[in-house]
């Protein structure tokens, strides 16, 4: 299959007539994304075709995928390769896949693959763990009428069916199966891969796991089994399969979208990724603070004894136990390319961003806030400004390819300010 890279926001070249009606046709489609909310992943300027900020693939006729990677170099070898591994990396801590594992070995070895077969190797090494441990059965009552006695005779129905020939028997037994929905879920992905997946080793895998479902059948209400995937805690070990499952059926990876030209399309919020891979990194690589992810919640103004305008930082770093754990650093991700100062002294940085990270740094209380963005070749040197004697701000460069380094080195700037932080927490 052909792929036409592009990056977030670039016009959609090297497309012919018919590649280009089929992209028109899901540019005025609006979808949904997990949480509900409308999304387009595609925008139309001046005729020409253009990626939003979503990151992913899209299928563009049966022979071509438009890839569309980060507007920021993930890499800083610029590989395009490379970068597709380290986006792997970040996607890893995406809350639409969070159960999902990626080994980095894993990873590593997909850097040749297409970005469908990508997936497609990731959910398919997953359902292979699965298998691996067996899978989740129950008993469930089956009634028939069969040739043979088999559990309790319904007497009633027996009778009626079998008045004159009575070589059968209508029964009802408990039969043991894994016919369960999450099952009959994983097996319609299969059964819709055998058609998609062309990599060798994903046919290789294809091949060793049908046979483990030859006896499931596919589900024919999708959307109902979905809702009744998960019924006891026996069934914790599918929780990666599933991540994968919602993603592939019901987020466009194999299902299709309706119109005239049926587009395969499997996109990622890239402001989302980047704050939930910051947010993982400081949970992995530091353990001096806790870290309380969107909150702790306060209200920004109070009237009639009522509050309004919550507020819920992206990330915030915490000291104390129980009633004396309080914020002392709010940190706010944002996947922003900043400008070098010879560009725009401002760097870029968004008023309405500076207002945010104000009121936060003066509701919750702290002496420092700061906002991340992604590490480029015009913003790789921490920026800090003073919003008054009480309260400042850096602006730091997250480096996604050495998150362990950035969590690092965030935190000793943050507490460089001649700031006694545990005394004020204490």
């Amino acid at each position: 299959m052909r792929e036409i890279v592009v990056r977030e926001y670039e016009m959609i070249e090297e497309l012919d007539g018919a590649e280009k009606k089929a992209l028109t046709c899901f540019t005025q489609e609006e979808h949904e994304d997990a949480e509900g909310r409308p999304w387009r992943a595609l925008s139309m300027k001046g005729g020409h075709i253009k990626a939003t900020n979503y990151v992913g693939i899209v299928e563009a006729g049966r022979s071509t995928s438009v890839v569309i990677l980060p507007k920021v170099d993930l890499a800083s070898s610029g590989d395009e390769k490379h970068e597709k591994a380290v986006f792997l990396k970040m996607l890893r801590d995406w809350r639409g896949l969070r159960d999902a594992r990626f080994s980095e070995a894993s990873i590593a070895d997909l850097k040749k693959f297409e970005m469908w077969e990508v997936f497609y190797y990731l959910f398919l090494q997953s359902v292979v763990r699965l298998a691996q441990r067996g899978l989740a059965r129950r008993y469930r009552t089956v009634e028939d009428n069969l040739p043979f006695l088999r559990g309790r005779i319904h007497f009633a129905e027996h009778i009626r069916r079998n008045a004159v020939n009575r070589a059968r028997f209508f029964v009802g037994y408990d039969e043991f199966s894994a016919d369960r929905p999450a099952n009959r879920l994983i097996r319609t992905a299969l059964d819709r891969l055998t058609v998609r997946a062309k990599h060798p080793r994903n046919r290789q895998l294809l091949h060793g796991l049908l046979p483990a479902f030859s006896e499931i059948p596919l589900s024919t209400r999708p959307e109902v089994d979905w809702e009744r995937r998960l019924v006891d805690r026996s069934m914790r070990h599918y929780d990666e399969v599933l991540s994968w499952v919602g993603l592939l059926l019901f987020r466009g990876g194999l299902a299709t979208f309706a119109g005239e030209h049926r587009n395969r399309a499997l996109l990622f919020p890239m402001e989302q990724v980047f704050e939930d891979f910051v947010t993982a990194s400081f949970h992995r690589h530091q353990g001096k603070f806790g870290v309380h992810d969107q909150g702790p919640p306060k209200h920004l103004v109070e009237a009639n004894k009522k509050r309004f305008f919550r507020m819920r930082p992206d990330i915030s770093l915490m000291k104390g136990r129980g009633r004396d754990r309080r914020p002392v650093f709010i940190l706010d991700a944002k996947w922003k390319r900043l400008t070098a100062a010879a560009e725009d002294p401002k760097h870029g940085i968004s008023q309405s961003d500076l207002y945010q990270l104000f009121a936060y740094g003066k509701k919750y209380g702290v002496p420092e806030v700061a906002l991340i963005y992604p590490k480029s070749k015009k913003f790789s040197e921490f920026l800090r400004y003073r919003f008054d004697d009480d309260l400042s701000l850096v602006c730091y460069p997250f480096d996604v390819e050495h998150p362990r380094d950035s969590v690092k080195g965030l935190l000793q700037t943050l507490q460089a300010r001649p700031t006694d932080i545990d005394a004020k927490a204490a």
